[in-house]
């Protein structure tokens, strides 16, 4: 089963034996606590007899804004309330629609002539194959997998992604 109908859900190939939850916060930057209470709520509505998929972030690695404490609060209430349960965490998605996206945020920024700030920053970036790759690779055990995908510099992401011929990962 998945829940959800954002651009990981929709990336998902339904699997009997598990249940993805790909609904909850999807902006890094989101201000209103609501948003965050009702992934909670959401998180805590599912069977709890089945194995639990969540979609967590790479960010609590190195971040320490609001959306990585929820982000690690999300993974110990499902460590807690879950007998079986696979934490995906993984950086930026390089498909999709969602304009909360590192690069379908760039984008609409150079779109709309706004100017980007280019932080001297990496940022690991997850294509669909990869990442269909690794939900086929979901063991029956509980586990928690980090998928990077590539590493690139934000420069080098507004120059392949932003400015560049092709998109990848459509």
């Amino acid at each position: 089963m998945i829940v959800g109908h954002g651009d990981i859900a929709s990336a998902l190939k339904d699997r009997k034996d598990l249940l993805f939850l790909a609904s909850g916060v999807s902006n890094s930057r989101e201000k209103r606590e609501s948003e965050y209470q009702r992934e909670i709520d959401l998180l805590l509505r599912q069977d709890k007899s089945k194995h639990l998929v969540y979609f967590s972030s790479l960010c609590i690695f190195y971040a320490k804004g609001r959306y990585a404490r929820h982000k690690m609060q999300m993974e110990e209430l499902v460590r807690k309330n879950f007998k079986r349960y696979t934490i995906i965490r993984i950086g930026n998605i390089t498909w999709g629609r969602n304009p909360h996206t590192l690069i379908n945020y760039l984008k609409n920024r150079a779109q709309q002539d706004k100017g980007l700030e280019i932080q001297d920053t990496y940022r690991y970036l997850v294509d669909k194959a990869e990442f269909l790759h690794w939900m086929g690779m979901i063991p029956k055990w509980n586990c928690e997998m980090n998928i990077t995908g590539q590493r690139l510099k934000v420069a080098e992401i507004v120059k392949k992604y932003v400015y560049g011929k092709k998109r990848r990962g459509k």
